[in-house]
């Protein structure tokens, strides 16, 4: 199974090191051709605003919108979860757009105002989830699957193959958000 990890800006090694650990191949997507023969991808953390900007400047953008429109799994945190969302509350640019949500960036305010919080993450309980100047996900489609909020607002999502979270589960050595991802792809790759 191989995994493409966004790698143009953010924090794609903790990714990377997670993936790993749980017995995936990881390739670090830093030009189009690197798109080729991946089975899920990875779009970390980091700024939404230059990773958009990136994957246009280095001809990703359409061909990844297309990938993800066609099936293909895709864990998506914090910019992440920006880079998918259809609607951005506080910006008037607009990524990949594959994920029927509206989201609030830097809902959390500044860097100083992260924070940790056990969450029920869908079937898993006590998830330590950790939020660095996370989005909030204001608005979900009647078909977006809410899996954990934060004070009434949704901070992690299911869609068709997309899950998108606020927060980084990498950054703990809590694998089961990377388990159930790669779990999506072996179920893709067997049908």
């Amino acid at each position: 199974m191989l995994i493409g990890v966004l790698a143009v800006q953010g924090a794609f090694i903790e990714h990377e090191k997670a993936l790993e650990e749980l017995g995936a191949t990881v390739k670090e997507i830093r030009q189009v051709d690197d798109l080729e023969g991946i089975d899920g991808i990875v779009l970390p953390g980091g700024e939404s605003t230059v990773q958009g900007k990136l994957l246009k400047q280095l001809g990703i953008f359409d061909p990844l919108q297309q990938l993800i429109q066609n099936g293909l799994p895709v864990l998506a945190t914090c910019a992440g979860l920006i880079l998918l969302a259809e609607e951005l509350l506080n910006d008037t640019r607009t990524h990949l757009r594959t994920l029927p949500i509206t989201v609030k960036r830097n809902a959390y305010g500044r860097q100083l105002a992260s924070f940790q919080s056990q969450l029920t993450v869908g079937n898993f309980t006590d998830f330590p989830a950790i939020f660095i100047r996370g989005p909030y996900i204001e608005k979900v489609a009647p078909d977006v699957k809410v899996l954990a909020t934060v004070d009434d607002h949704a901070v992690a999502v299911e869609y068709k193959n997309q899950i998108g979270l606020a927060f980084h589960p990498e950054l703990s050595q809590d694998r089961r958000i990377h388990r159930y991802f790669l779990d999506k792809v072996a179920n893709r790759l067997s049908h």
